[in-house]
């Protein structure tokens, strides 16, 4: 192990205890819950870095992402034309692309895969996932059935999750409450995969299988970062078994769920597409403001003053305890303020951006696509808060009260995730899909 992996390691246990202070020291500390999300964290990450037929299968997850998005291209590409082609492509008739265009080159992708994954609902294949990995929570690290539910939802889909454990959200501990914020918070939804994989897909081949391995990381690592800030000292109604997942979720027929999904993907593409307008908007407006107020200073700081510059060097430690390379540590630790203020979005953009110019070494690479794959961002808190307080009206409140302990809990658990990678990446050239 080098001394990057080292740090690594210890960066799992200082975020744990971090995550306990800002939590102001709670007992009883939540040892099976501790214990056996670091177990499952270690487990699967062993058989993502260092065992060859996983990654396979993650090879065969990553192929079958690309060919679903591929497929995804034929409505967007018979819609929007050349503005729908990857840089460099043509149309049959000759048009060329205009370049990259996010609403019409990735938005569409949003579309389909929340299409597809309604569908799956409805056939009843999605549940049996959900149910599996929701036992395997339930078992290994203690939490309830209806937690261990939505948790394992979340691997698939967003906000949706709730809907798993709405006849149980009125009755919801405070900290059963703040679990299913954390772990929505925390990962990223397969119908928003499609994102991520355009950015990165060419510099990180198996990018599309890992991310699926972060979100799947992201669970325990909520799970573990939210007992610790707040431990379940009530009796949660389902602390001895996984509910079923509500029959009312089910369409009438295949086509019905097809457009449903897709109408709901509609409504998350335009969700992406107004919150990045508004986000980055007032974001600019926002280093406008901090511009001129640094601007007499700006010599003595090396320029003027921006929110990522700020943000970055509140990162800056916890970038170093992911493990990241020396010379990656700054713009990792500004990524990781981006992604708390622009969302996850613009933060992959731009490390794509940086793979591609060869400006983060391949270590870093990995693990700040570990650390980033997550909604753990200012918008994802109204996302999430006021999408649960509409199954729940009674329960506003709490979840209001328990919000930004959330974005806490789900910051640090993506960044457990990262310094995960770390420990387990020694520079594997299978890991990225290269040769």
């Amino acid at each position: 192990m080098s001394v990057a992996n080292g740090v690594s390691l210890l960066g799992c246990v200082v975020l744990a205890l971090l995550a306990w202070a800002i939590g102001g020291f709670r007992r009883p500390i939540p040892w099976r819950t501790v214990i056996g999300s670091a177990v499952l964290m270690l487990g699967m990450a062993t058989l993502v870095f260092w065992v060859p037929p996983i990654r396979k299968v993650l090879v065969i997850v990553n192929a079958a992402v690309h060919s679903l998005l591929g497929a995804s291209r034929e409505g967007a590409l018979f819609l929007f034309g050349p503005l729908a082609l990857n840089r460099g492509e043509m149309t049959p008739s000759g048009e060329s692309s205009v370049g990259f265009v996010l609403a019409a080159q990735v938005l569409p992708a949003v579309i389909f895969f929340a299409s597809l994954m309604a569908l799956l609902y409805h056939l009843r294949v999605m549940p049996v996932l959900v149910r599996w990995i929701g036992r395997l929570f339930h078992k290994g690290m203690g939490l309830s059935g209806a937690e261990s539910l939505a948790g394992a939802s979340n691997v698939f889909v967003g906000i949706e999750s709730a809907a798993a454990v709405r006849p149980y959200l009125a009755t919801m501990t405070r900290s059963e409450l703040l679990t299913l914020l954390a772990c929505g918070m925390s990962t990223v939804a397969s119908t928003t995969l499609a994102l991520y994989v355009f950015f990165l897909g060419e510099q990180f081949p198996q990018v599309a299988g890992h991310l699926l391995s972060a979100s799947m990381l992201s669970i325990p690592a909520a799970a573990m970062m939210s007992k610790m800030m707040l431990p379940e000292t009530d009796e949660p109604a389902t602390r001895g078994h996984v509910p079923e997942i509500p029959q009312e979720e089910r369409r009438q027929t295949a086509m019905a769920a097809l457009i449903a999904g897709a109408w709901d993907g509609l409504k998350l593409a335009a969700g992406i597409a107004v919150t990045l307008i508004a986000v980055l908007g007032v974001l600019a407006l926002c280093n406008m403001a901090l511009a001129w107020i640094s601007t007499p200073f700006a010599a003595a700081l090396g320029g003027p003053l921006s929110l990522e510059r700020v943000l970055g060097w509140l990162f800056t430690p916890l970038a170093w305890l992911l493990g990241i390379e020396s010379p990656d540590v700054a713009v990792s630790a500004r990524l990781l303020g981006q992604r708390l203020v622009a969302t996850e979005i613009v933060a992959f953009q731009e490390l794509g951006r940086l793979a591609a110019a060869g400006a983060v070494s391949p270590r870093s690479m990995v693990i700040c696509s570990y650390a980033l794959c997550g909604f753990a961002h200012f918008a994802s808190v109204a996302i999430f808060v006021g999408g649960i307080s509409a199954l729940a009206p009674e329960r506003r409140e709490d979840l209001a009260a328990l919000s930004f302990k959330a974005l806490a809990s789900a910051t640090l658990a993506t960044l457990m995730t990262g310094a995960l990678a770390g420990v387990f990446y020694v520079g594997q050239a299978a890991v990225l899909g290269l040769p």
